[in-house]
């Protein structure tokens, strides 16, 4: 089955979606992370359509990234970039009649995910963290050539950072050069490279930290899935949160960088799709 995009109005902007398994009941929403030239389709085009045959799928570029629109006026701080971000997904869901939804995110994807459970933990069921950042206090190195990518943008530059996504690229050389055109080619439209300045620019880790009060809170599953060799978003952030998190689990790769979905492609495929496959549902209290 194929995976069909287009546009769905979202507040007062339009956003970018690519959906499919229409037809099934259950709704898989993929929000994926940040990084020069993110987007839904960057992060999600080769694992999507494969869960079209049991779930309706959704991958949308977040507000400030690909072909979302983007904004005239930007938000002052990281809060309200959150803000803006979650309440995209829940005007894609009022939008779509979606009462309630399972979630896969990605580094900031997996954070959004967090946050739109401590708003509105009954409009979710069961939750795939891949690699968030919920728990980390500190940027990484890698991190913050990450964050200042824009203050000297090259296509060389990019293939050095997202090599760092990796675990090792050795095998995986024209995968990575076919990820840095389109993401270079994306993050040179000079509203996507504002957008990235005005975000990275105003954004602090603070401003995406959840406490653990709102973790011990959350009665949502959630399954957890993080690469050992994660230079970006350390284990220990998927440590701290399985302290808080009552009905979680934790999956850790070995020889996997940030990128679980690329470089454990098939078994990534399993654990999530067995995952979302359980009959039985989280209890309330």
């Amino acid at each position: 089955m194929s995976i069909i995009t287009r546009k769905v109005k979202t507040g007062n902007f339009e956003t970018l979606l690519h959906e499919g398994g229409a037809h099934n009941e259950e709704t898989i929403i993929f929000i994926h992370g940040s990084g020069p030239g993110a987007s839904a389709n960057s992060n999600w085009k080769d694992v999507l359509p494969q869960y079209v045959d049991q779930f309706h799928v959704l991958a949308i570029d977040l507000v400030g990234f690909g072909e979302t629109d983007h904004p005239t006026e930007y938000p002052a701080n990281g809060v309200e970039w959150m803000n803006w971000r979650t309440q995209q997904i829940f005007d894609l869901m009022d939008a779509l009649e979606i009462k309630k939804a399972n979630l896969v995110g990605n580094s900031l994807g997996g954070v959004i995910s967090l946050f739109l459970v401590m708003d509105s933990p009954e409009r979710f069921n069961r939750i795939v963290l891949m690699g968030a950042g919920g728990g980390l206090t500190e940027p990484t190195p890698e991190l913050a050539k990450l964050a200042n990518f824009h203050k000297d943008p090259s296509p060389k530059a990019l293939k050095n950072l997202l090599s760092w996504f990796l675990y090792d690229s050795t095998d995986m050389e024209d995968k990575l050069d076919e990820i840095v055109a389109t993401r270079m080619e994306l993050f040179n439209r000079p509203e996507v490279r504002k957008s990235y300045e005005e975000n990275f620019t105003k954004s602090h880790l603070a401003d995406m930290l959840v406490p653990p009060s709102a973790l011990k809170r959350m009665k949502n599953e959630f399954l957890m899935i993080h690469g050992h060799q994660d230079r970006f978003v350390p284990l220990a952030s998927s440590l701290y949160m399985l302290d808080y998190l009552e009905n979680a689990e934790l999956h850790v790769f070995k020889r996997c960088g940030h990128w679980a979905q690329i470089e454990q492609k098939e078994q990534f495929l399993k654990l999530t799709k067995d995952f979302f496959s359980k009959t039985k549902e989280v209890s309330r209290v």
